[in-house]
């Protein structure tokens, strides 16, 4: 946020959604089990990593994720060496994951409300999906009292809250961080949208303080 400052730019975060862990004994004794297996396991999001990551580590897993942040995490995780590939988005991780015809079977972490991109194109070629839900993401929706000359989002659950609540005018500019999140926007408005090419919230505030600076609106 620092760096909007320098913009003459202020960025007020709101949030419309919550996430909390979905680990119960069960879950927790299968993925320890799992930990000792050399398998393959795909993250998408920095939640996932972060439940799974406190239950087991140093494991010989061969993982893919999404790139920025969640890769950042697994990193911390899990080391370096286990990321056998990354992506900016869901459906360019499943081919990364389709590519090496080796792969049969993959574990996804994932959460409640997760995109059904990857494990469908997973499952069309042939590659076996066991999902493990481990976090749940929860609406917190809120009425806003003032207009906005942007309003960013970061995620597909988050633009459905925000939107059971509120409505955009014309003159309100839209970001979204991918363009999952930007396909949902377009079910509650036909604006334009303009969309992140690389994953991860910094790149998102960069892109906003990049349009304002070059249109003046500052």
């Amino acid at each position: 946020m620092a760096k909007a400052l320098k913009h003459d730019m202020v960025i007020e975060e709101i949030s419309f959604i919550k996430t909390e862990e979905d680990i119960d004994g069960a879950k927790s004794k299968k993925i320890k089990e799992l930990s000792d297996q050399k398998i393959s396991v795909v993250f998408t999001s920095m939640n996932a990593v972060e439940a799974v990551g406190k239950i087991v580590s140093g494991t010989e897993w061969k993982i893919f994720c999404i790139g920025n942040t969640t890769k950042k995490l697994v990193e911390k995780y899990f080391g370096e060496k286990n990321i056998t590939g990354t992506a900016d988005n869901a459906s360019l991780l499943a081919e990364k994951i389709i590519s090496p015809s080796a792969i049969k079977k993959i574990v996804f972490f994932c959460g409640d409300q997760r995109r059904e991109e990857l494990p469908q194109k997973l499952k069309e070629n042939k590659i076996e999906v066991e999902e493990i839900e481990v976090y749940k993401t929860l609406e917190t929706p809120q009425q806003l009292s003032k207009e906005y000359d942007a309003v960013l989002f970061f995620s597909p659950s988050a633009v459905k809250s925000f939107f059971s609540k509120n409505k955009i005018r014309s003159a309100t500019k839209l970001f979204a961080i991918g363009d999952t999140t930007a396909k949902e926007i377009n079910n509650f408005t036909d604006q334009s949208i303009i969309i992140a090419d690389k994953p991860g919230k910094e790149n998102l505030i960069d892109l906003a303080i990049k349009h304002f600076s070059k249109s003046h609106i500052l």
